[in-house]
């Protein structure tokens, strides 16, 4: 229990000084957790935690080195290989030594045979490791000793598929280098360890490439890096499918959880702030407050000028916008949003511009929803119709808030001015989502005449996201379900552990798995599949866009959703659809919400909620 007490008087500390620079009042210390013994005792002992973790630099680093120096946010976990997937005919021996458990140091003496890798001049030795689950890291690869001393040469293939493990660079299925590099050849120490990466990947493919010199291996292991944090919010219902789907959905995000949020683990490792809004209604669901969000609203705000638009984007302009108010709204951070106050107050009146004397959009730079949209103009048109006008509501509350009354006055004129314009309904998905989320349709029209038609056809994993939350405006929540079930749990049915950057249902006709190589007479799902800039193995099989179901299932089945900023009052609204029971946590800054739904004989719902201090709960 003292234990449990040191680390939540460590966090509510940290966090203290994160907020308030490190100045905090007698007030303030008042209000850090109290449990089975003093609340002193746990601010003293999360203080010395905290002193403890300041320090870790070992004192004798010299004063200049000591102050450019920045502690990581990440952490490692070492993971065994868990099967092998394929291996040559010929040149290997020991093969299943690498399945063993090992120390993780080269030795002297080996208990066992190591792995060897002998190349003919008529073949190459190599083998396919997989590690069972996609990592954000980096592989080991540990020598034992032999007797010519040599240094071997060895051809290191990573692959988020079985398949992209074993292709050639380019090729029509177009193997890439980009941004991580997947494929590459390195010499091995003799007697030592070499570290390899860091990429995106589940599987690796290791071949000795010099027949004069066999690659001797006595372990091979992956290394996962990511933030060592707790799951706080969580979800159980009575179907299994779709608690699997919220776990991928939240380890999608966990991996892309870097030194800032990135998009992909493999492609493209980088803050696209579009990407971020999904991820960030997962980190909420999830983690709750992490400052890696913060950290990369900010980045890329303080690289691109007001009157510019971030990833050169118009889109992900307003999406910085609308994630501000469910950030403030979720964590209710005062400061931090008094600091956005001059920029949101320069891009709210650069974005109002951007409309016609007809309430039409008019802007420019790239103009993208999502990937299956991007060519249709006049779908693309309504989706920006759409997201100019959220985005102008949002500005004027927070303009509002902010005490800004003259930049919310603007966005209330130009989001009446919006209104007037309908514009010309292209039938896709995407956009008549965002239209309905936006108020400029009815969601049940919409729903009814295009989001249920042909199922869960026609969306993304980015704007699937969307999708279902215009579903449950409409109060069409088993639709949703089926959705969520049917077009994400499909990968996990093919093999995946973690939600892709797009994905068609289309597909997986005479597709393989993509944890098994393909066989002849089928198409590899990953390497003969994608378009737009993920054609084939460029595609990524780890994109934090497409965590939607994760906080779509916790806003609405478990029905949590905060009213005012920093869930001082939540509403919480259950939506079990076809479901019999759910239950779960969502975070909030004064602790986790617990709720569990069962549907009773009549049909009504018992609803059991614990709520923490300090968060009033509306049914």
């Amino acid at each position: 229990m003292f234990m449990s007490n040191l680390i939540s008087g460590a966090c509510a500390v940290t966090n203290l000084f994160r907020d308030k620079v490190g100045r905090a009042t007698p007030r303030e210390v008042k209000k850090l957790p109290r449990r089975s013994i003093s609340g002193w005792l746990t601010v003293a002992a999360g203080l010395m935690f905290v002193a403890a973790c300041a320090s870790a630099l070992p004192p004798g680093l010299p004063a200049n080195v000591q102050r450019g120096a920045e502690a990581s946010p990440l952490r490692s976990w070492f993971l065994p290989p868990v099967r092998i997937v394929w291996q040559s005919d010929q040149g290997v021996q020991y093969a299943a030594s690498l399945l063993q458990p090992k120390p993780g140091q080269a030795l002297l003496s080996e208990p066992v045979p190591p792995c060897v890798l002998t190349s003919s001049s008529n073949q190459t030795a190599a083998i396919l490791l997989d590690f069972g689950v996609e990592v954000q890291g980096y592989v080991e690869l540990f020598t034992p000793m032999t007797k010519d001393q040599t240094p071997a040469p060895v051809r290191v293939r990573f692959g988020e598929s079985a398949s992209e493990a074993m292709a050639e660079l380019g090729g029509k299925q177009n193997a890439q280098n980009d941004h991580a590099i997947r494929d590459q050849t390195l010499v091995l120490p003799w007697l030592g360890k070499k570290t390899v990466g860091p990429s995106g990947f589940r599987f690796v493919r290791l071949d000795a490439v010099d027949p004069m010199h066999p690659v001797s291996l006595s372990q091979v292991r992956a290394v996962l890096v990511l933030r060592d944090l707790p799951y706080v919010g969580s979800f159980r219902c009575n179907d299994e499918r779709l608690n699997r789907i919220w776990q991928v959905g939240a380890y999608t995000v966990h991996l892309n959880m870097q030194e800032y949020l990135w998009d992909g683990i493999k492609r493209d490792r980088l803050v696209w702030l579009g990407d971020m809004h999904p991820e960030v209604s997962t980190i909420n669901a999830v983690f709750g407050f992490d400052d890696v969000v913060p950290r990369s609203l900010d980045l890329i705000r303080d690289v691109t000028p007001p009157t510019e638009w971030m990833n050169g984007i118009s889109s992900y302009s307003m999406w910085w916008v609308i994630i501000h108010e469910d950030w403030w709204l979720h964590h209710g951070n005062r400061s931090y949003l008094e600091a956005q106050k001059d920029y949101l107050r320069k891009l709210l009146r650069h974005l109002a511009k951007f409309v016609g004397d007809d309430g039409a959009e008019k802007l420019d730079g790239m103009r993208f929803l999502d990937w299956p949209t991007l060519e249709n103009k006049q779908a693309v048109h309504e989706g920006l119709q759409a997201m100019l006008l959220k985005t102008m509501d949002s500005g004027a509350r927070l303009a509002k808030l902010l005490g800004d009354l003259e930049t919310a006055r603007l966005c209330e004129q130009t989001a009446a001015k919006l209104r007037r314009h309908a514009p010309p309904v292209s039938g896709r998905k995407s956009p008549a989502a965002l239209l309905a989320l936006a108020g400029a349709r009815d969601a049940r029209e919409v729903a009814d005449s295009v989001l249920k038609r042909d199922g869960p056809s026609d969306i993304s994993t980015f704007y699937g996201f969307y999708v279902l939350q215009a579903l449950a405006k409409s109060g069409d929540y088993d639709t949703a379900l089926d959705f969520i079930s049917t077009y994400w749990g499909t990968m996990l049915d093919y093999g995946a552990t973690t939600f892709w950057e797009d994905f068609d249902l289309g597909w997986t006709n005479n597709a393989a798995r993509i944890d098994e190589l393909t066989p002849p007479g089928k198409k590899d799902l990953h390497g003969d599949c994608g378009a737009h800039c993920y054609v084939g193995f460029r595609h990524s099989l780890c994109h934090g866009w497409a965590s939607g179901p994760t906080a779509w299932l916790s806003q609405h089945v478990l029905g949590v959703q905060p009213l005012e900023p920093g869930f001082k009052r939540v509403r919480i609204a259950p939506q079990l659809g076809r479901l019999e029971w759910a239950e779960g946590s969502y975070p909030t800054p004064q602790g986790a919400i617990r709720v569990r739904h069962e549907r009773r004989a009549d049909g009504s719902i018992k609803s059991d909620i614990k709520a923490p201090k300090g968060v009033e709960v509306v049914r």
